[in-house]
């Protein structure tokens, strides 16, 4: 079955695929061959190649951080900027519920400041932020 509307692709998804064993790597990995098959489409933010050059970066992993980066920006249909009208939007969402974390809520933010709902993530914050849908891959 071939989803019409993109799912906003969280840094775990790409960091799980790409790490050590584990046991959401695999999972992972079925996303990112979907999308590659054209079942899935895919967009994400600034945010997440941010995330993604923090920690490879930080563990001095270089070359998985230029991999994991390259292989976002080439799966995504698009990736959207953190605007500053998101930024509000994700200074509401962390006022109204302090238990997500700043990066949940920036993601959430730009999702719905472009008319997103549908994440796939492995992070259970984001079933706490209201108008946000969550894919787990471990249950897909």
């Amino acid at each position: 079955m071939r989803r019409s509307n993109p799912l906003f692709l969280d840094a775990n998804i790409i960091m799980y695929a790409l790490g050590g064993p584990h046991p959401l790597q695999q999972p992972c990995r079925k996303i990112l061959e979907q999308t590659k098959s054209g079942i899935l489409l895919l967009v994400s933010d600034t945010e997440v190649l941010q995330e993604i050059l923090y920690r490879y970066f930080s563990i001095q992993r270089a070359a998985l951080a230029e991999s994991a980066y390259k292989a976002v920006v080439e799966m995504c249909l698009e990736i959207f900027p953190v605007s500053l009208p998101a930024m509000d939007r994700a200074l509401e969402l962390l006022g109204n519920n302090p238990s997500i974390t700043s990066r949940d809520a920036v993601h959430a933010a730009v999702m719905l400041h472009n008319g997103l709902r549908v994440i796939i993530s492995t992070d259970a914050h984001f079933d706490r932020i209201p108008g946000i849908i969550r894919l787990d891959p471990s249950q897909n």
